[in-house]
């Protein structure tokens, strides 16, 4: 697949998946703007299909491939999200998917890749390289490999989320989404600038997987440990090589969240917003929360990126 990437090539990804996704909505509350000081746009990727904004990727990926590649089938990795949207992305499109899964993920998570029909095999995040194995399952079994941000359709397929909050909010000053291996992020930048060079955009990473804040620190991608933060969606060790220049080029500013932080965001949301999130889903709106965001961007639009939440795991970190 290609390098290349721009603004319309997350229009053409737009128009290619919305047969299959939701439009999610906007909502705003209140009482979160006088919290801020802000005027808030949360983008409620929590209500898309699969509960998250990673099945706008995978359907753009896979509706692209050849013939003979959906005969043989595609295999993904994933701690969940990603895995879940790709399953559901390749029943829609009658593909085989096998995910390769870290066996700590979240059970509601790999209860959903089942329900989806995606086949399962799990990995120890800490002590195997999840890309070994998967590639060796693409060259057995010649299947493609569906990389969870590190591609172009993927990107461009991300991309759309941004794309659908500016058509539905005007005037925005910044938009904030979180990162992990950056797939979101750059997708967003791209869309963002694209449409507005004059919208800003922050990035939010939990301090315990903050990968890409290191990076950008250092000028070049810069690997860390596999991280322990409750936010396992965005558990990548190191930006990806597609989306870390994008990053670069177009993030103003990346800014991260303790796991208090988070903790506090999944309780605003749940008991104020009356939305449940995944505590990756939550990181972005942990970050306005905190006062993160500069006093000079009033009209904020946040990504809430998912809701796929374990319920044993939620009352834990509410406690």
């Amino acid at each position: 697949m290609r390098n290349d990437i721009h603004y319309h090539t997350i229009l053409e990804a737009h128009e290619r998946i919305q047969s299959v996704i939701h439009h999610t909505p906007i909502i705003t509350s209140h009482i979160l703007d006088e919290i801020t000081n802000h005027a808030v746009f949360l983008k409620c990727e929590n209500f898309q299909r699969g509960g998250a904004f990673k099945i706008r990727g995978a359907t753009n990926a896979i509706s692209q491939l050849t013939k003979d590649q959906k005969q043989r089938g595609v295999v993904a990795c994933s701690s969940g999200n990603h895995a879940q949207a790709v399953a559901l992305a390749s029943r829609q499109l009658g593909v085989h998917a096998i995910n390769c899964m870290p066996h700590d993920a979240p059970l509601v998570k790999k209860e959903a890749v089942l329900q989806y029909g995606g086949e399962q095999i799990f990995f120890d995040r800490h002590t195997e390289n999840r890309d070994t194995i998967i590639e060796e399952i693409a060259v057995t079994q010649g299947r493609t490999i569906i990389h969870p941000f590190d591609d172009v359709a993927t990107i461009a397929g991300q991309g759309t989320v941004a794309l659908e909050m500016m058509q539905d909010i005007e005037n925005l000053d910044v938009i904030v989404g979180p990162v992990g291996g950056g797939g979101l992020l750059a997708g967003t930048c791209l869309a963002v600038h694209g449409n507005n060079p004059r919208l800003h955009v922050i990035g939010a990473e939990p301090e315990l997987a903050d990968d890409t804040f290191q990076s950008l620190q250092a000028g070049k991608r810069i690997e860390i440990n596999p991280s322990t933060t409750c936010a396992d969606g965005l558990r990548a060790t190191s930006p990806g090589k597609i989306t870390f220049p994008i990053i670069q080029e177009h993030v103003e500013q990346l800014v991260t969240v303790s796991e208090e932080e988070i903790k506090k965001a999944l309780f605003f949301a749940i008991t104020r917003l009356k939305v449940v999130l995944e505590p990756s889903g939550a990181v972005s709106l942990a970050a306005v929360l905190s006062g993160k965001i500069p006093a000079k961007y009033q009209r904020v639009g946040v990504i809430l990126s998912g809701g796929n939440v374990d319920p044993n795991q939620l009352a834990d970190l509410l406690k």
